[in-house]
Parts: C-alpha cells; structure tokens; sequence
C-alpha cells in the first residue's frame, strides 16, 4: 500500500498554489498517494476583489477541495505551505492549523514526517522565519521534520534554502522553485515510506 501524503497549503494569488502542485508532482513520483488541499478563505469578498490576481486566483482554484481535519488523519506524511506574513504563515492556514487540537491530544498527529514551503515578494522578506514558525508546530505534534537541507542541486539552484522552498519576487514561481520543490515532495515520500516501513529493532518499545 502506498505512503499517504496530504499537501495543505494557502494562497492568494497563486504562488503558493504552484509550489504545492510540485510538491504533489513530486511526491506522486515516489509513489505516494496524494490529496492536495486548501485552507479556506477567510478574506471578506470585498477585500478580495480589490486585488484583480487574487479575484482570479480564487475562482480559478474553488474547485480544490477545503481541506478537513480527516486529511491530517488520513496521511502518513504532511506538506504545508503558505505564504510569508511579516515571517509568519497566514492566518488561512493557521486557522486550520488551531483546529486540530483533538488530533494532537488523540497522538494521531505524532511520528509523521512533515515538511514546509513557503513565498515571499523579497528574498529576506520573512520566509525563513515563516518556515521555523511551523516548525514549532511539528515540534509540538510530535512529527518528524523533514527539511530539504543542503541534498540535492535542484536546493543550490532555487537559491540555497535548507529549510524549505521559497519562492521570491513577484512574478510567481520560477523553474528553479518548482524543480525544488518537486524535490521536496519527492524526499518527503521517500522518508515516510522509510518511517511507516522499517520495523523496530529486537527488544524495542513502540513507546521507548
């Protein structure tokens, strides 16, 4: 049976939305099984028509399912991304993010691989620290984080992050983005596929 993974992510105008969908591509490529989720919207109308990208953007994606508390239990692995909010991630995702307090409490959310992504209009504009901001919460939950590191050139050439794909400037996600970020995917399968199958070692504890 294949690794369960659930890419949850929020975007505005669509950088974010590409990046996921590499992710996808990536971790599809390891054999994964994969649900690509959205957070909700929680932008009045209004606020979003003013910005005519953001207005196409959400039309042009309603047809991605809202992602639900059953997808974190449902996936052996998670990919979150959002993007930089004065270096933090958006309340889209942090709102879904505060409801899964039952999860956590029940264990469900303890031992899964998990990963981050993120954008930002200028290269020191927050997204590290948007990256280290859900790491705490994969501290909390128990996960096992999974960072890109320094593992492969497809990180060099996305500009060196070892933390997380980024994505910079206004123009969207370049090549060199999504190639790292298919790589991220990709490497985040592998691992869960290692977790979920390698058996303990003799005389070990699932609770040691």
């Amino acid at each position: 049976m294949p690794v369960k993974v659930a890419v949850i992510y929020y975007s505005s105008t669509g950088t974010v939305h590409a990046l996921a969908q590499a992710i996808v591509e990536g971790a599809t490529s390891a054999g994964a099984e994969v649900r690509l989720r959205r957070a909700a919207e929680l932008a009045r109308d209004d606020a979003i028509d003013q910005n005519p990208m953001w207005r196409r953007h959400a039309d042009a994606t309603a047809s991605i399912p809202v992602a639900e508390l059953e997808d974190l239990a449902w996936a052996d692995a998670y990919a979150f991304g959002t993007p930089t909010r004065f270096g933090t991630p958006a309340a889209q995702l942090k709102q879904f993010i505060d409801q899964a307090g039952g999860l956590w409490r029940d264990g469900v959310l303890a031992d899964k691989p998990a990963t981050a992504f993120t954008s930002a209009y200028n290269r020191h504009g927050g997204s590290e620290a948007t990256i280290l901001a859900l790491s705490n919460v994969f501290y909390h939950w128990g996960a096992v984080i999974i960072p890109p590191g320094f593992t492969d050139t497809t990180v060099y050439a996305a500009g060196g992050n070892p933390y997380g794909t980024v994505a910079t400037g206004g123009e969207g996600a370049d090549a060199a983005a999504l190639e790292a970020a298919r790589y991220q995917g990709r490497r985040l399968a592998q691992f869960a596929v290692r977790l979920k199958g390698a058996p303990l070692a003799a005389g070990v504890s699932p609770t040691a």
